[in-house]
C-alpha cells in the first residue's frame, strides 16, 4: 500500500502548500493530493506543487464536475500533467447538493448519471481524440492539441453502488473519504473491482482519505472534529455511507491514538485491498509522516 498526504487547498500560501508536499516527499510519502476548499484551485495548487517539487505523484480529491465543463477540465489536467512531467492523478467528482446548489447556483441532479456522461466525454479529451459527445445531461464537441501531454490517471469519488460501478468501468480507480477499513474491504473493493472487471479494465486504484492524530488524548481530537466538521455528517452521500458503517458522524472516522494503535489501524486498510492511504494529520506532523513512511 501507497501512503500519501492529504491536504486541503484552503487558505494557506501557497508557499506553504509547496513546502508541505516537499516535507511528504522528503519523508519517503508517496503523494500528495489536493482538496477543493473555496480558496486555491486544487488543480493549479497541484500542478505548481509537482512542477517545484520533482518526484512525487500530486493530485486532486476531488475537483467538482458540476461547474467544469468536461472541455475546460481536459485543457486544465493536461496543463498540469505537462507541468508536472507525468506524475498528475486528477481526481473528479460531483461534490454536494449543498456545494452545487447552494453556493454554484446548479441543479444538482442525477449526479451517478452526470458523472457518467461526464466520463464519457472527459476520457477521450485526454486521450486527444475528437468528441462529438451529446448526452441527457452534457454535450462536449472538440479536441484538444495538448503537444506531449500523456493522458493523466482519473479518479472519481465513489461511494454508493451506482457511483462504484461508473468508477469501475470508466475510471482508473476511486477516492473514497470517511470510510474505514471493514466498509472498504466489504464493499468500496468488491463493487469497484466486480465493475473494472466486468469492462475489462485493469484493477482499480482505491484510494481511501483517513484523519490520523498520534495523541495521548484521543477522545479529544474527536470531539474537536465533531465540532469542526460534524455538518458533513449530514452530507446524503456521507450520511449514506456512514449508516453503513453504524457511525453516528464523521469524528467516529478518526484513527487517534499512540504510535501502536496507528501503526495497526493503518496496517488494516492495506489489508482491506487499499492501494493508496491518505492521510490528513492531526497535531504533530512531523512525527506522524515518519511512522506513515515506516509503513509503506
Amino acid at each position: 500500500m501507497r501512503i500519501g498526504l492529504f491536504t486541503l487547498a484552503g487558505t494557506a500560501p501557497l508557499d506553504d502548500l509547496v513546502t508541505q508536499v516537499r516535507l511528504a516527499r522528503d519523508a519517503g510519502l508517496d503523494s500528495v493530493f489536493f482538496g477543493h476548499a473555496g480558496s486555491w484551485d486544487a488543480l493549479m495548487t497541484a500542478a505548481l506543487a509537482g512542477r517545484e517539487v520533482p518526484g512525487i505523484e500530486v493530485g486532486t480529491a476531488i475537483v467538482p464536475t458540476y461547474p467544469r465543463h468536461p472541455l475546460a477540465l481536459a485543457s486544465q489536467a493536461l496543463t498540469a500533467q505537462a507541468m508536472t512531467g507525468g506524475r498528475f492523478t486528477l481526481g473528479i467528482g460531483p461534490s454536494h447538493p449543498q456545494v452545487i446548489e447552494g453556493s454554484h447556483g446548479i441543479a444538482y441532479e442525477r449526479p451517478a448519471r452526470h458523472v457518467r456522461e461526464y466520463l464519457s466525454a472527459l476520457r477521450p479529451l485526454l486521450r486527444g481524440e475528437e468528441v462529438d459527445y451529446h448526452g441527457e445531461m452534457l454535450t462536449a464537441v472538440g479536441a484538444l492539441d495538448a503537444p506531449g501531454a500523456t493522458p493523466p490517471p482519473v479518479l472519481v469519488s465513489a461511494l454508493g453502488p451506482a457511483m462504484l460501478r461508473t468508477a469501475g468501468e470508466l475510471a482508473d480507480g476511486t477516492v473514497t473519504t470517511w470510510v474505514g477499513a471493514d466498509a472498504i474491504a466489504d464493499h468500496i473493493v468488491p463493487s469497484i473491482t466486480k465493475a473494472a472487471e466486468a469492462a475489462g479494465r485493469p484493477a482499480p486504484r482505491v484510494l481511501a482519505g483517513t484523519i490520523v492524530a498520534l495523541t495521548d488524548d484521543p477522545d479529544a481530537v474527536r470531539r474537536d472534529l465533531a465540532d469542526q466538521l460534524g455538518a458533513a455528517s449530514d452530507f446524503p452521500a456521507y450520511r449514506a455511507v456512514l449508516d453503513r458503517q453504524g457511525l453516528s458522524g464523521v469524528h467516529e472516522t478518526v484513527i487517534a491514538g499512540d504510535e501502536r494503535t496507528i501503526t495497526r489501524e493503518l496496517r488494516r486498510f492495506a489489508e482491506a485491498g487499499v492501494t493508496d492511504l491518505l492521510i490528513s494529520p492531526r497535531g504533530e506532523t512531523a512525527d506522524l509522516l515518519a511512522l506513515a513512511a515506516s509503513l509503506r
